[in-house]
């Protein structure tokens, strides 16, 4: 079984948590990961740079970008994670955009990601159809799971297709914004967390946008199964580089 649906299985709600591989230092990528799990964090988004980022908020893209001034690249950070399975269990996520993929080669970047230990992709500017139509097969024939996301604005009949085409989490955007924007969920913002919760979908949701601190980590698992921090995540970073991760993961969890 993937390790992300063996992870979905645990009676708990679970922190995902997003960097962008390569930042601070090119070579943190990995004592990053180490870091995160034994602190507590139950899968990890590893994002790789990409030079227009469309979904992401300025911190997110001001990482990624030093990320590429770093030199990090496809090839770099699979060759970062290729030792990575020999000490670290918890699920690993490579979210980026398509077209580095693409021009890596969409059949070679899943094959290096089953040799690698990666379970799942999130690639955002991956049409749904697109991804059905000619990359399923890809993606399952390496054992990988693909996530997509939804917002508030996404239909119920998008939503119940996303669905039927899923096998492990949907990534539920709070917001309609970019990332790392508001403090706390307002009513609209729980209402939507309900309305989902209340589609009794077959693939648990996960969710990502605005979510900073053990409040807001509580209120978006009060309907999920759990949530992904990547914008607090990165700040953390910038302010005290590759240390103390434990005493952010502790501001989330307690």
């Amino acid at each position: 079984m993937n390790r992300i649906n063996q992870k979905l299985k645990e009676d708990k709600k679970l922190l995902s948590i997003y960097f962008s591989a390569g930042y601070p230092s090119l070579n943190d990528t990995v004592s990053i990961i180490h870091n995160l799990e034994k602190n507590g964090v139950d899968m990890i988004e590893i994002g790789l740079p990409f030079s227009d980022p469309l979904a992401d908020g300025p911190t997110i893209q001001a990482s990624s970008t030093q990320a590429l001034k770093n030199g990090m690249t496809t090839d770099t950070l699979f060759n970062q994670l290729k030792d990575i399975r020999q000490t670290v269990s918890i699920p690993l996520i490579i979210m980026g955009y398509f077209n580095p993929m693409l021009q890596y080669g969409v059949e070679a970047f899943c094959k290096k990601c089953q040799e690698t230990g990666i379970d799942g992709l999130i690639i955002p500017d991956l049409p749904v159809d697109v991804y059905n139509d000619q990359y399923k097969a890809t993606f399952e024939k390496y054992g990988l799971i693909n996530v997509f996301l939804i917002t508030p604005q996404t239909s119920v009949e998008r939503i119940n297709f996303i669905d039927s085409i899923s096998n492990g989490f949907i990534y539920m955007v709070s917001s309609a914004s970019v990332t790392g924007g508001n403090s706390g969920f307002g009513i609209a913002q729980t209402d939507y967390f309900k309305r989902i919760a209340d589609m009794k979908l077959n693939n648990p949701q996960i969710i990502g946008f605005g979510i900073s601190d053990n409040k807001t980590f509580t209120q978006a698992t009060q309907y999920a199964k759990g949530a992904i921090i990547g914008s607090a995540f990165i700040k953390h970073l910038t302010n005290n580089g590759n240390t103390n991760i434990k005493a952010f993961t502790d501001t989330i969890l307690n």
